[in-house]
């Protein structure tokens, strides 16, 4: 099937196949499980992944036909984000066979829901400051601590989590990744209302939590490097909307903003331009992107300067929309209210925009990195977080 061909049919199948009504968050779950099944059975689901695992085994080229005609329609797949952006493409590279026999397909098929559990109350820009510990009982491992803004926990079936399993060593070296079980009983998941009123982020508590060392990702201590694999793929994933459903409804839009503002003020066109021009080299950004990994060549630091493109561009498109439209735009029951409320948050999650500064000019643009004093110094010996 060429690629004309092949997006015919995926707008096809979309018109056919996307539901239109919206229902409460329990029956959204089901219905969200349920489209997913239907996704992955007609083929749209693991486009890019290896077809051994349950992928499509295809390419970025109809990744991306998906993913533009998808971009008419809203999807309801967002509780799947993590999974498919960060936890599964992290399994694929890093994980054993039997994780991906067991763990991949279900995901793909939206069967099962999955977490990234990183930040922590005293750990949040700086991950490795982590304190959740992980101490090894034979052939399971018990787990103790607490994380934070854990993105759709409260429907989460596992769980991919860092936690310290050495501190006598620096905090970037004593650190393991895991598949937790997040309906373990000692697993305590209470939803975080944010200033839009949801609640999809959550803190999250392990007490005495038990996982098979079989649910290892990676080398003892050697969970950093498994963590930047999922970082890496969770900035690219976020900047490319994985997950995120389309943009049909979005009420910020180019398209949306057009038809609630005057478009004969050339002043307002000019702006509309600037948001169209910031878009599309946002989207041609990650276009080449996609076209590198697939030719072999992983994007690394640049996923980060991705990430922090979509930030700007969002606050950029929350600050036009609230100076097009008026005050009025920020009242609650405005069309636009949630947008705007939410932009910010993109700014914070997967890495606040100053991280990601420090990451593209450190290892994109090669310019001196921030001083470190704690980089040879154990765990043990330093006060960060809540460590006294």
């Amino acid at each position: 099937m060429d690629l004309a061909e092949y997006r015919r049919a995926a707008r096809a199948w979309l018109q056919d196949n996307t539901p239109t009504d919206e229902s409460a968050e329990g029956d959204g779950i089901a219905r969200a499980k349920h489209f997913m099944a239907k996704l992955y059975d007609a083929g749209y689901s693991g486009i890019t992944w290896p077809k051994r695992w349950g992928g499509q085994g295809l390419t970025q080229a109809e990744e991306r036909a998906f993913a533009v005609e998808a971009r008419d329609f809203t999807l309801p797949t967002y509780v799947f984000s993590i999974g498919l952006g960060m936890t599964g493409p992290t399994l694929v590279d890093r994980g054993t066979d039997a994780q991906r026999e067991r763990f991949l397909r279900p995901l793909l098929r939206g069967e099962e829901i999955w977490c990234q559990l990183f930040s922590e109350p005293g750990a949040g820009s700086d991950v490795a400051s982590l304190q959740t510990r992980a101490v090894r009982d034979g052939d399971q491992w018990v787990v103790n601590g607490q994380k934070v803004w854990t993105s759709v926990a409260h429907h989460a079936d596992w769980g991919l989590l860092l936690a310290r399993t050495d501190v006598d060593v620096p905090k970037h070296k004593g650190l393991t990744m895991f598949v937790v079980d997040m309906h373990h009983p000692g697993v305590t998941v209470r939803p975080l209302k944010d200033m839009s009123g949801r609640a999809n982020f959550n803190e999250v508590f392990f007490d005495n939590v038990t996982i098979p060392d079989e649910n290892r990702v990676g080398e003892v201590d050697d969970g950093w490097s498994v963590a930047v694999t999922t970082l890496l793929h969770e900035r690219l994933s976020i900047s490319a909307g994985v997950g995120m459903g389309g943009q049909k409804d979005n009420p910020a839009s180019l398209e949306a903003l057009r038809q609630a503002v005057d478009t004969s003020d050339p002043l307002v066109r000019d702006q509309l331009v600037e948001l169209h021009i910031r878009s599309r080299a946002l989207a041609l950004f990650n276009q080449r992107l996609a076209q590198e990994t697939e030719a072999g060549l992983f994007p690394g630091a640049r996923g980060s300067a991705a990430k922090l493109l979509l930030a700007e561009l969002t606050l950029f498109q929350a600050d036009l929309a609230t100076q097009l439209v008026g005050p009025e735009s920020v009242l609650a029951d405005h069309p636009l209210a949630q947008a705007i409320s939410l932009a910010p948050g993109l700014a914070l999650g997967g890495g606040t925009n100053e991280i990601m500064r420090n990451i593209v000019g450190d290892r994109v643009l090669g310019l001196p990195p921030e001083p470190r004093v704690d980089k040879t110094v154990p765990f043990k010996d330093l006060k960060v977080g809540t460590q006294a």
